[in-house]
């Protein structure tokens, strides 16, 4: 983490911060808003169960896809331009799919919507770097930004619902359009600029790489936690992590790389960037069972379902808003580590839920993952970011993001394929493979007949959610205790600014930083 002072933030600074919040909220709530709205898509576009699956992929497909790549592009074009110009491409694109007129034009709109995404999550996360020099300031700018974040995942189905009951379908994407507006209009005068990194142009075999390596890992996983373990998703997931392996190859070659190696020899940008895509594999597994116990098993609707998860959103808010606080006298790995800690007791809790167990059990110990991982959200990201040359903030806003993305299938796909193991060996085979087929199977049944059917089920549904809480426990716990290994040689931020540039760092990191990278 970068320790050195720098000037204080003024009114600007935090306008500034404002004026970035808005696009974060904005793509988080996207990423879920139209969980509400896909049967009144079926019904106006005609949509198949397929294209209805890509229409709420292909967002978070193209995302994950394009994160890295726009990081590097902002790098070397200066972030504010790559934000104002994805902010045109957004907006535009947002209309478009308002009014699409067919499912194929939808999922069109839906991919440019990723891609312009893709360009605006990694610079608002880097021009935050820019704006707010002094790094105890920055460390809360970060945390104001993940809470976005997570806000916005929390509310899109609320959002989308409250839009549902008064408009059609189309209104949950022309939410983006004032935003953009708003941004294009004070973004040329407000938003610092970061440093760009002159003509040097990006290298195209190497974006192909990137997203060769990222779509079919992120498909594999996704298709696993949807289908289970299947030779096809296998396959993706290794041809993915080969082409990685040619990705890095051809970095090494290169004189202005798209992603600079050198980078991870830095142990706090290492320890982090690995820290944040455990924790989230935890957070996603766990995410996954919560969100389909809630309706499934509690029999909520998917607003009010939404309304059960905002105490998990208000946690992530306090770890993440307290985190900065903390580590005025606390070094920033035992605060990280002791907010694992406490998101284990949370999955603690959810492994003693049964079948009958009270909604309130659930969100709370939900709301305890939340809570605990909100510190290495929050400080976690600012040390990956505030580990990184000002010139390459881009490139490590975009690892950041991408770890989160690569975590959350990681664990979805992984932990969701132990819990759904163990709900078909409670189950004993049979003809439904899920809870959510069960249920649907029983649609149109008699009210007692489909509770005898239901009643194994959910309770195999539950013994699956135990089995994920208890693997997501075991490993926020090793990472907790591998977390103060890893960077118990940054000190608490007020020590740090007392003694001056130079203490956030130990020799190692320090001979690391300056040492040329080998060929």
């Amino acid at each position: 983490m970068d320790t050195s002072t720098g000037p204080r933030a003024g009114a600007r600074e935090w306008t500034v911060l404002a004026v970035l919040a808005l696009p974060t909220l904005l793509l988080s709530i996207d990423l879920s808003v139209l969980l509400l709205a896909l049967p009144h898509l079926t019904a106006d576009l005609g949509a198949s169960g397929v294209q209805l699956l890509w229409i709420t992929d292909i967002y978070g497909f193209m995302v994950a896809g394009f994160l890295l790549v726009m990081g590097a592009l902002g790098d070397r074009i200066g972030c504010r331009r790559l934000l104002l110009i994805g902010a045109v491409l957004f907006a535009l694109a947002s209309v478009a799919a308002a009014m699409s007129s067919s499912a194929g034009m939808l999922i069109a709109m839906r991919a440019v919507l990723g891609v312009a995404g893709a360009s605006l999550m990694p610079c608002t996360l880097a021009l935050v770097r820019t704006a707010f020099r002094d790094p105890r300031q920055r460390g809360v700018a970060v945390a104001v930004w993940m809470s976005c974040f997570m806000v916005g995942m929390a509310v899109g189905p609320i959002v989308g619902g409250l839009m549902l009951q008064y408009f059609w379908w189309g209104s949950v994407f022309l939410l983006a359009v004032p935003i953009m507006v708003l941004l294009l209009v004070v973004g040329p005068f407000l938003l610092p600029e970061t440093p760009a990194g002159g003509s040097a142009r990006l290298d195209l075999a190497s974006t192909l790489l990137v997203l060769a390596t990222v779509l079919p890992v992120i498909y594999g996983m996704k298709d696993i936690a949807a289908e289970g373990v299947s030779a096809l998703a296998l396959l993706a997931i290794a041809a993915g992590l080969a082409m990685g392996v040619a990705f890095v190859v051809r970095q090494r070659t290169l004189a202005s790389p798209l992603l600079d190696l050198g980078l991870f020899r830095n142990r706090s940008f290492s320890a982090a960037l690995v820290g944040l895509l455990l924790a989230t594999a935890a957070v996603g597994g766990v995410s996954l069972y919560v969100t389909q116990y809630l309706q499934l098993v509690g029999g909520l609707s998917p607003l009010t379902a939404g309304l059960w998860l905002l105490p998990a959103a208000g946690g992530m808010i306090l770890g993440s808003m307290a985190a900065p606080v903390l580590i005025d006298w606390v070094r920033p790995a035992y605060v990280i580590s002791a907010g694992l800690a406490a998101a284990a007791v949370g999955c603690a809790i959810l492994v003693s839920v049964g079948p009958g167990a009270g909604l309130a059990v659930v969100a709370g110990g939900y709301a305890l993952v939340y809570f605990g991982t909100g510190p290495m959200g929050a400080l976690g990201t600012d040390l990956v970011v505030g580990s990184a040359p000002e010139d390459k903030a881009g490139a490590a806003a975009g690892m950041s993001e991408s770890s989160g993305e690569f975590g959350i299938a990681l664990g979805v796909a992984v932990l969701g394929s132990v819990g759904t193991a163990v709900y078909q060996s409670t189950m004993g085979g049979g003809e439904h493979s899920s809870l959510a087929a069960e249920v649907s199977a029983t649609e149109g049944m008699p009210a007692a007949e489909a509770a005898r059917v239901l009643e194994p089920a959910r309770a195999a549904f539950v013994d699956g959610l135990n089995a994920v809480s208890v693997g997501s426990a075991a490993l926020l716990v090793l990472l907790s205790v591998v977390i103060v290994f890893a960077l118990r040689h940054v000190p608490p931020a007020r020590a740090a600014a007392d003694a001056g540039p130079g203490t956030g760092e130990d020799e190692g990191d320090r001979r690391e930083r300056v040492a040329p990278e080998r060929p």
